[in-house]
């Protein structure tokens, strides 16, 4: 990103623009003619006061009529072409929003699938949608002062030297202490305090609505000050910040504002000194008047310079947000893709570690799961096995050995083909806010009645569905309908059913399933998994004793590999991790009073 700091912000946007490139010069442009023909009227205000003071009794009224008209046309069209220029920006504005959410959209479409892992979807749609509505707000309100506050300023230091240089000079001392003063405010240091100000605020939208999300959870466990904290600190956090950034710019907006309403305290002096030195009265109070009336006008251009480049920072910072967001890793397609005959598994010497580690979270796995078989993936957690599931579906792409389905690496498979032969359920289920059919249909759209049915019968969904008010057309997530975990699992595993995918991953499908669903989960997963290639994590040892094969995964590595029964005769890591299970099993919650008498009777 450092390279792309260093372009000029405008360029930065041309890329969303599509074939409306013309529209961002176009506005700049027309904002330019504009600063000229506003500034027009006050020359010939100019011509006329010194007409009317250099010969009060002989006033030509045609050409002061003349001046006046002039003025008032200028004015006019000055209004005019900086509506143009308003239209062009705005339509620019609108150009770059939609570009840079459709581009950005696209982009983060085609990301690998371990983009969504590590970016939740709330903060993927703020920084696009943000950074969308803060370049339009951007390109349609301060480019057209850009040009304006370029071009005003040459003009009106070229009037000021050609009319009378020595009140010209006069005239620009406050000007320069407030240009002085601006710079300062827009120094390194207030550029810092303006992202730790965005960052502080960032901070706090996040923890707030963290704390409203987590309220019931909150008052179950009792821990509302504990909770309140966090959020509690975040907001005096971004308080200071304000206070800091406010106490930064007190003195010197405070001296800006009064040197920059200055200009008579310097120019009374200069006129009081020309007319000592022998000037004609009439032409200095002229010249007196078009100075102390264009002096204002550096103000309202200095102010409008400041605020041009502190939204110019702003914008810049949301692009940069974006394109930080954006700036992920693209996996790479082989132009000569290969079709899957067969629908085996198999990892060759497989490493890979994620982004900011050293240490490989797999490292030289290598197993094949034949057509149609089944491979339970046990051990402790962080051990490797959701890392080694989310590469068979290609999350991201192995840093050394091969990934293959069919016996063709997933580099070389279309993306497409490869996800149509692939069916997940993780243990983060995700269900989208519409109808329970929607929901099951997603990864087949053209579903049957018949075939969503026996879906829903498969998956141990029917009670849930009639338990709703609309059925199947029930919405989620809207009107206070919503599931428990268990029921979303159910509802994810009839996708999955219907999908038919010869290839399942399964990672801790239970996970969050109170005993009762777990049980109904489980009989989803057998019919789910009937004649597929499945490779399934499990924490829960009696889910995997008749599978073709277990694994089990310690710190990126095969520790251990064989059936339910040959691991617990090897008496290895597998028996002991079964022994444990066996025993907390047999645990059981025996009543205070019971231990007592027991105690008593011993």
């Amino acid at each position: 990103m450092p390279e792309e700091k260093k372009i000029f912000i405008l360029k930065r946007f041309t890329p969303y623009m599509g074939k409306k490139k013309a529209l961002l010069p176009l506005s700049l442009v027309l904002s330019g003619i504009s600063a000229v023909l506003n500034i027009l009227p006050f020359v010939l205000v100019w011509f006329i006061t010194r007409d009317i003071l250099s010969a009060p009794q002989a006033i030509d009224i045609a050409n002061v009529s003349y001046y006046a008209w002039l003025a008032f046309a200028s004015a006019i069209a000055g209004i005019v072409v900086y509506f143009g220029a308003l239209m062009s920006s705005h339509l620019a504005a609108f150009r770059v929003e939609v570009g840079l959410q459709k581009v950005g959209m696209e982009k983060i479409l085609s990301m690998p699938l371990g983009f969504f892992d590590q970016h939740a979807s709330g903060k993927i749609r703020k920084i696009v949608n943000d950074g969308a509505g803060t370049t339009h707000t951007f390109l349609a309100h301060q480019l057209p002062d850009m040009a304006g506050s370029i071009v005003s300023p040459i003009i009106l230091i070229a009037l000021i030297f050609i009319v009378e240089w020595r009140m010209g000079l006069a005239s620009l001392v406050p000007i320069i202490l407030g240009f002085v003063t601006m710079r300062f405010m827009t120094s390194f240091e207030g550029k810092k305090f303006q992202k730790m100000y965005f960052d502080s605020l960032e901070e706090m939208s996040s923890e707030s609505v963290e704390y409203v999300r987590g309220i019931p959870v909150v008052k179950t466990f009792g821990q509302s000050i504990f909770s309140f904290k966090r959020f509690y600190d975040s907001i005096i956090k971004y308080k200071e910040m304000v206070y800091a950034y406010t106490i930064l710019w007190r003195k010197p907006m405070s001296f800006y504002i009064v040197i920059m309403q200055s200009a008579a305290f310097f120019l009374i002096p200069m006129a009081i000194f020309l007319i000592g030195r022998g000037g004609n009265l009439p032409l200095v109070l002229a010249d007196f008047i078009f100075y102390l009336l264009i002096s204002p006008i550096f103000t309202m251009l200095l102010m409008k310079s400041m605020y041009f480049q502190q939204n110019a920072l702003i914008a810049e910072q949301a692009i940069d947000r974006v394109d930080n967001l954006l700036d992920y890793p693209v996996m790479s397609y082989s132009e000569n893709t290969k079709s899957i005959n067969n629908h085996s598994l198999e990892f060759k010497d497989v490493v890979f570690s994620y982004e900011g580690t050293d240490k490989p979270a797999v490292n030289k796995i290598s197993f094949k799961l034949n057509e149609g078989e089944t491979i339970a993936l046990v051990g402790a957690s962080g051990g490797g096995k959701t890392t080694i599931a989310r590469l068979a579906a290609r999350f991201w792409d192995a840093d050394e050995g091969e990934v293959l389905v069919g016996g063709i690496n997933v580099r070389d498979i279309p993306k497409k083909e490869l996800m149509d032969n692939i069916s997940f359920v993780f243990q983060n289920t995700r269900l989208f806010k519409g109808s329970l059919r929607d929901n099951i249909v997603f990864g087949k759209e053209n579903a049957g009645e018949e075939e969503i049915n026996k879906a829903v019968d498969f998956s141990q969904s029917r009670e849930i569905i009639e338990n709703l008010p609309d059925g199947l057309d029930t919405v989620i997530g809207t009107k206070g309908t919503y599931l428990s975990g268990g029921e979303q699992q159910r509802i994810a595993l009839a996708r999955a059913i219907v999908k038919n995918a010869p290839i399942v991953l399964l990672d801790e499908a239970t996970a969050f399933a109170d005993p009762e669903n777990e049980h109904l989960i489980q009989k989803a997963l057998k019919e789910l998994s009937r004649g597929k290639t499945t490779l399934m994590i499990a924490h829960r040892l009696t889910s995997v004793q008749n599978v073709d094969r277990i694994l089990l995964i310690e710190n990126g590595k095969i520790a251990e590999e064989g059936t339910h029964a040959e691991l617990l005769d090897k008496g290895g890591l597998y028996k002991a991790m079964w022994d444990e299970y066996q025993k907390s099993a047999a645990w059981k919650i025996v009543a205070k009073d019971t231990v007592n008498k027991g105690g008593q009777n011993d």
